[in-house]
């Protein structure tokens, strides 16, 4: 199959169309949530010739994928003392823009399990949101250097996952979870344990993931879209904030 900007556009189109769809449902299996407001991105796409004409008319004089979420009054979090601490950093859209992964799962049973997870080897968790960059590793490495234990974990949206420890370079992480589409509750929930073992110091096994070379190109659309509306919503004047019961 021949890939040209006609059928990347046409592919375009069906995404953001699916996208619209999904946001329009009730509950938080919604996935992204539905736009709102002069400045969110158009209405469903109208029709067009199948060339994408729909997509870049709908799209037309527009900046933004959703209208910027306000931080007004967020409490800015602070430096961790407690040695017992693992701080779970998430994206910029977690649980308001965006309420489900790329997979489907919703982001309330992501943080859910991998804060269980923590609990269950004896350690704590904090969690916090992070305003000023939407690269995962380095989102790990700041809630690393919040954490009073200096691990941390970095979640975007999306569902990409981290582990990162406060000492290490940005790209030079514990783990890395880059196919956020083949993850489940239980690899989440396995992520959690990890992080409190590097705490404890025990030997880590690092955690077995399924592996699909089809992954990125599947999803590589509504990634690149998921990952403009979190970016979209980066206020880094905010830094990182209080998220749990913040909302």
């Amino acid at each position: 199959m021949e890939v040209n900007e006609q059928l990347i556009r046409a592919i375009t189109e069906a995404v953001v169309r699916q996208l619209h769809a999904d946001g329009a449902q009730a509950g938080r299996n919604s996935g992204i949530g539905q736009a709102s407001g002069p400045q969110a991105a158009g209405s469903a796409p109208r029709s067009g010739s199948g060339s994408g004409q729909g997509v870049t008319q709908s799209l037309a004089g527009k900046t933004r994928m959703r209208p910027k979420h306000s931080y007004e009054g967020a409490e800015r979090a602070k430096q961790g003392t407690d040695p017992k601490e693992v701080v779970i950093g998430v994206g910029a859209a977690f649980q308001t823009e965006i309420n489900a992964t790329i997979g489907g799962i919703p982001l309330d049973d992501v943080l859910r399990n991998v804060k269980a997870g923590i609990e269950e080897e004896g350690m704590t968790s904090r969690v916090v949101k992070v305003l000023d960059t939407s690269d995962v590793c380095f989102m790990a490495l700041q809630s690393a250097k919040l954490s009073g234990s200096g691990i941390g974990i970095g979640i975007q949206s999306k569902g990409t996952t981290v582990i990162h420890q406060k000492d290490l370079y940005p790209l030079t992480n514990l783990e890395l979870f880059p196919q956020a589409p083949l993850m489940d509750l239980e690899t989440y929930r396995k992520i959690g344990k990890n992080a409190a073992k590097y705490v404890k110091g025990e030997k880590v096994t690092p955690i077995e993931c399924t592996n699909d070379p089809m992954v990125r190109a599947k999803y590589q659309v509504k990634a690149a879209l998921m990952h403009i509306i979190e970016t979209e919503q980066l206020d880094p004047d905010k830094g990182m904030i209080v998220w749990e019961g913040a909302r």
